[in-house]
This record gives C-alpha cells, sequence and structure tokens, in this order.
C-alpha cells in the first residue's frame, strides 16, 4: 500500500506569482504591443496549463521559469506567443465594411479604371476576414465587371495560420455568409454528418497566408496595397504602440487607398495622411 501511495504525483502550482505574471507580461508587451494588464492573472494561467501539459512541466511556475531563461526554442516561443493571442473573429463580421466596400470603395477604383487590386487582411486570426474580402470582391468582380484581385493574409499566429491555408472551418461558422455566396464559394460535405465545410479552391488560391508581427520595424509585404483590413487589433495596443502600428499601415497603402479599422477603433490624434470617409473606414489622401 505505501509504495502504491507514493506513486500517486504530488498535486502541482496551478497558478502564476506575481513576479512571473510582470515578467510574462514584459515579454509578451515586447514581442506583440499587447498590454497583459493584472486582471488578465486568470486568463493567461488558464492559455497557459496547454503549454504546460504539453511539454511535460510540473506547474506553472516551472514552465514560467522555462520561457523566460531564454532557452526556450523559437518553436516554443511561437507556441507560447499562439497560445496568448486573442483570435476571436467571424465570417462578415462587421458587416457595414463589406457593404461600404461595395457601395462605395469598389465603384471608386473602378471609376478609377484600375483593374487589379492588391488587398491585405493584416491581422487574419484563421482567415474567415480574408475569405469574406474574397468573396465579396469575387462576387463583385463577376456581377459588376469590376476589377480583378489578390489578398495577403497575415497573422502573429501560425495555428491560425495553418487553419486559413487549410480553409476548412466548423459548418455553424459559416452561418453569416449570404446563401447565394455560400452556393459558389464553400465546399458541402458529402457525409452530411461531417459538420465542416471547406473554402472552395478557386478561392483559396487568391489568397496567400504568411507570419508577420505587426510591431516589426518594417512590413516586408512587396508593392504597396489598395485596401488594408486592420480590424479589432489595435485595441489591444497602448497609444504610441496604435500610432507606430497606423503609420506604418500608411507606408504601405498606395495614394487613394483604404484602411478599415475595428468598430470601436479610432485613429484620433494620428497627423498622418488619412482622412474618414466612414465610420472607421480611412482613405490615405
Amino acid at each position: 500500500m505505501a509504495t502504491a501511495l507514493a506513486r500517486i504525483p504530488a498535486p502541482v502550482s496551478d497558478s502564476i506569482s506575481p513576479q512571473h505574471f510582470r515578467a510574462l507580461s514584459a515579454l509578451i508587451y515586447s514581442a506583440t504591443g499587447i498590454r497583459m494588464p493584472p486582471s488578465k492573472t486568470t486568463m493567461l494561467e488558464g492559455r497557459l496549463r496547454r503549454r504546460v501539459r504539453d511539454n511535460g512541466f510540473d506547474s506553472i511556475a516551472d514552465y514560467c521559469a522555462h520561457i523566460l531563461s531564454g532557452d526556450a526554442s523559437q518553436a516554443e516561443m511561437d507556441d507560447f506567443l499562439n497560445a496568448v493571442t486573442t483570435n476571436k473573429t467571424d465570417f462578415f463580421r462587421e458587416r457595414n465594411h463589406f457593404d461600404f466596400l461595395v457601395s462605395d470603395i469598389l465603384p471608386d477604383y473602378q471609376a478609377r479604371g484600375q483593374r487589379m487590386l492588391r488587398c491585405w487582411s493584416a491581422a487574419s486570426s484563421n482567415g474567415a476576414e480574408a475569405y469574406t474580402l474574397a468573396m465579396v470582391l469575387d462576387d463583385y468582380a463577376r456581377s459588376k465587371d469590376g476589377p480583378d484581385y489578390e489578398i495577403l493574409a497575415t497573422d502573429l499566429d501560425t495555428e491560425m495560420l495553418q487553419t486559413g491555408i487549410r480553409g476548412i472551418y466548423p459548418a455553424e461558422m459559416l452561418a453569416p455568409v449570404p446563401q447565394a455566396l455560400r452556393r459558389r464559394y464553400v465546399m458541402e460535405p458529402k457525409d452530411a454528418a461531417r459538420r465542416e465545410v471547406r473554402i472552395a479552391a478557386a478561392l483559396r488560391k487568391k489568397v496567400s497566408f504568411g507570419r508577420l508581427n505587426l510591431m516589426n520595424d518594417h512590413y516586408p509585404i512587396g508593392a504597396p496595397v489598395d485596401i488594408i483590413f486592420c480590424r479589432n487589433v489595435l485595441i489591444y495596443f497602448d497609444k504610441p504602440t496604435q500610432h507606430k502600428v497606423v503609420t506604418r499601415l500608411c507606408e504601405q497603402l498606395r495614394p487613394g487607398g483604404y484602411l478599415l479599422l475595428g468598430h470601436s477603433e479610432s485613429i484620433a490624434g494620428f497627423s498622418g495622411q488619412l482622412k474618414a470617409v466612414c465610420n472607421t473606414v480611412f482613405q490615405k489622401v
């Protein structure tokens, strides 16, 4: 009996110390620009438990010490940042942006005689925003002889990028997609019991995925772009970081190009070459 009891592992610590929280908060801020106030302690603990299990550590404290030691591999640092970043997204999220795209932005480019648009989903998460944009652009091109397009989708989270590349989602996640677009751009499973769908191959080919950290001093995305979606990410940054990111985004826009932010975001105090044309939609002048 004594031998059997000895084999039972002792309960491990499942909380993060204030010292480790402060150190991790500084690390997360430095790497991603995301603020992690003390009110997020419980959330951070929850995010780290999977990393503790997957890496065979005895406690959150041991895992924190490993991450902060400088001995963690780049792959583990990537997984750590994946775990602590927020990836809330939906198809046709903040739908009025897509309505404005159809009613104003695309006709503007059409009137200019532009036949190719380069678009960037700068915080693409799992690709739902980029594929929504692709559906809208493709439908406009078909129905109104609109411009052709290409879309770059970038994010910090490598797991989310892989989801976007596969283009496979729970069927219920596609509920906001209008039926006409769903019939054309979404592949339904042959087995009705399988509750997953896939974005059509022709649409997937129009979207390129890549890892990019908005904290970088330079955004190596190639040629300037016509439309940037960077929605619901600035809210996690402090004001100085917001201004730096918006400045760098602006540098990637062609004159006359459009920047779309999330509905709860603004560029108040920003002195760059942007003018508001609609709620949280800005044009480079």
